[in-house]
């Protein structure tokens, strides 16, 4: 059995509970080195197998995963904060099924709401946002024209961008080409949750700026709507004290039923 797991954002402590016990179970594990925290590895039992991925091919990753599927022992595949968010699992998956190896993926904490956590952040403010774009710009991995940055940018949603932090100059740019303003709030958070995390709150046009600023070229992701400044948003229904739910009666409802009985 393979279980592909998500180490969380950084901080080890973040790992799930079932994360943490899988690798403690686990015969060999294959970790994603560029991004997972080697901290994590201090939950493996004695004489597991450790492999750096970072070194490795997708065939080499598979060729370990069928060696220990042939002693009858059971893998770990460890990947940064959620494996499912650009976690190149799928082709990895694709080559198990071939092989007739079975698996299951154990979900993580992405990164993005480890980076919402650092910057005391709600994504979804009422009247400001309710949706949370999840993109990247195009680097050596191409992006669908239909999911441009500048065509995301045109709904003026909150953006989370992945993998982006060296081409901030060209993502202002398309983000600006997409209507929002060179003033929209933007914060830049490096390496979310780890004991070197930076915040940098900006704007889209002093990304590229205060990024230079502070020296961070990689590992960070890049925040933008008018969420970032957390302000200007209404109140959440689910606490007003005239909104009905299924578990308490608001104002609301004495009104509609006192309206219900004149009807009738």
């Amino acid at each position: 059995m393979v279980h592909i797991i998500g180490a969380g954002p950084g901080a080890p402590d973040l790992i799930t509970v079932r994360g943490k016990e899988l690798i403690s179970q686990a015969d060999t594990i294959i970790y994603a080195g560029s991004l997972v925290n080697p901290a994590l590895l201090e939950y493996r039992k004695e004489g597991c197998r450790v492999l750096n991925s970072a070194y490795m091919t997708l065939e080499q990753v598979i060729e370990a995963v069928r060696e220990t599927e042939a002693e009858g022992k059971m893998t770990v595949r460890l990947h940064t904060g959620d494996p499912c968010i650009y976690g190149a699992i799928r082709e990895q998956m694709d080559a198990l099924d071939r092989l007739g190896i079975s698996y299951e993926v154990c979900p993580g904490v992405s990164s993005f709401c480890g980076a919402a956590a650092a910057l005391n952040m709600e994504y979804t403010l009422p009247e400001i946002s309710q949706s949370v774009v999840i993109t990247r710009m195009a680097g050596r991995t191409p992006v669908p024209e239909r999911e441009s940055v500048a065509s995301f940018a045109a709904h003026g949603a909150t953006m989370v961008l992945f993998l982006s932090s060296g081409l901030l100059t060209e993502l202002a740019e398309e983000l600006m080409r997409g209507g929002y303003g060179a003033d929209t709030p933007a914060a830049i958070v490096y390496r979310a949750t780890w004991e070197d995390e930076k915040k940098v709150l900006c704007t889209v046009g002093t990304l590229a700026e205060r990024a230079a600023g502070e020296k961070i070229t990689k590992t960070a992701l890049i925040i933008v709507g008018n969420a970032v400044s957390q302000s200007g948003y209404a109140l959440s229904k689910l606490y007003d004290p005239g909104f009905s739910t299924e578990y308490r009666r608001g104002s609301d409802s004495v009104g509609a039923e006192g309206q219900k009985e004149d009807e009738v």
